[in-house]
């Protein structure tokens, strides 16, 4: 094999008088590579190496070559798989029944995951990597994933969680011919060492507290036998939905749902003035405080914009839990901006997707997109060791299920 050095070396490479005869040279490099350690596997299945004499009397040996065409970054090869007389050598690198090398396998599939549509991976991995592997096969090497979807699915949770944050998002999916709105159900937990986690995703036809009652009984079939606070947009009948299955969940209502929805009809020439108000209500150091604090925000806005008002005295009793707890905690559960940074990298990942031609496919290109937005999410929240021991004070033996 050549060495690394040998291929940087400008001697070494004053020999190829073309980019092809290089790309050759390296396409028969990469050939035999591979063709080595597929022998170097059927080594180790056998026991003994080629021409050794442990091999005898041993009831299996090697029986020559299958030839396979394999996709890779260098194109296609044409490679020799060697074989075992019994049939039982089952190769690792390239497993049987694949074309493709799992390094391209896992590029196609991070493609997909950032938002990369099917033919547009494939343009990609014809006009970078010079490989031409069709539509319908990326489409399957992205179907693999429906394992590991379903796996992750439905796997055991955790008894607590000291907070859940729920949400849906909307995704266009094309249902009997026609093109319609479909809602993903997506619930965030923070767990008792201080880890966010999603706990699941959902395909349901609209966002409806109906729906979140079958997500919820979902989440306690899978272990979860308490939710300490719940974080939720203003959805009808949310919070009593939540309370029939855990019913000494607290439940905050997101207050930046809450400002957006007071803010919609207001003139943009009076908007900074009415946000800098209302900001008032929701940062008051208690509750008596941003009570007397809408008081205030009524006197000045109510006659041109009770709506707002009324919204705010509607939801008072959810919007304000928060000032239930200790300025660590109000911190992480008076928004649902955690859930929502989540929605918007689902859509920075799927929105070269105009629509989806089954739930299938909007379901797979969810599960991947939250893979991939999840990979840092590594180390406990910030000041989780302060956060941990307040929750320990209030909430007691309830941390402990």
């Amino acid at each position: 094999m050549i060495s690394k050095e040998e291929l940087l070396d400008s001697d070494f490479l004053k020999q190829f008088k073309t980019g092809e005869e290089l790309d050759s040279f390296l396409k028969t490099v990469f050939n035999r590579g591979i063709e080595q350690i597929l022998n170097g596997e059927l080594d180790h299945h056998l026991g003994y190496q080629k021409h050794s004499i442990e091999g005898n009397l041993t009831g299996n040996s090697r029986n020559g070559y299958s030839k396979k065409k394999l996709k890779s970054e260098y194109g296609e090869v044409d490679i020799n798989v060697p074989r075992d007389r019994n049939g039982t050598f089952e190769p690792k690198l390239i497993p049987k029944h694949t074309r493709t090398k799992s390094g391209i396998e896992t590029l196609i599939i991070s493609l997909y995951a950032k938002g990369m549509t099917v033919s547009d991976i494939e343009q990609q991995l014809i006009e970078i990597y010079d490989i031409n592997i069709s539509s319908t096969a990326i489409s399957i090497i992205t179907d693999r994933v429906k394992q590991d979807a379903i796996e992750w699915q439905n796997r055991p949770l955790e008894e607590v969680y000291t907070i859940v944050w729920m949400d849906a998002i909307v995704f266009k999916v094309r249902d009997n011919s026609r093109v319609v709105n479909k809602a993903i159900y997506i619930a965030v937990g923070l767990n008792t060492s201080g880890h966010k986690e999603v706990l699941g995703l959902w395909l349901g036809k609209t966002e409806s507290s109906s729906f979140w009652m079958s997500v919820l009984t979902d989440l306690q079939a899978r272990g979860v036998k308490d939710i300490l606070i719940t974080c939720t947009d203003n959805l009808n009948g949310f919070t009593s939905t939540i309370n029939s299955v855990f019913p000494q969940s607290k439940t905050q209502i997101c207050v930046v749902h809450q400002i957006r929805n007071s803010c919609r009809f207001v003139s943009y020439k009076e908007r900074k003035a009415f946000t800098s108000d209302m900001r008032e209500i929701y940062t008051a150091p208690n509750q008596e405080a941003a009570s007397h604090a809408l008081d205030r925000f009524e006197e000045k806005w109510g006659a041109r914009y009770q709506y707002a008002i009324d919204g705010w005295r509607k939801n008072w009793t959810e919007l304000t839990i928060f000032f239930e707890f200790p300025l660590e905690i109000r911190k992480i559960i008076y928004t649902t901006n955690l859930i929502e940074n989540l929605n918007g990298k689902i859509r920075k990942y799927t929105k070269n997707k105009l629509s989806f031609p089954t739930d299938d496919a909007v379901k797979k290109s969810v599960y991947l997109a939250i893979i991939e937005a999840t990979r840092k999410w590594t180390m406990p929240i910030r000041n989780w060791g302060i956060v941990y021991g307040q929750f320990i004070a209030i909430f007691g033996d309830r941390m402990k299920v």
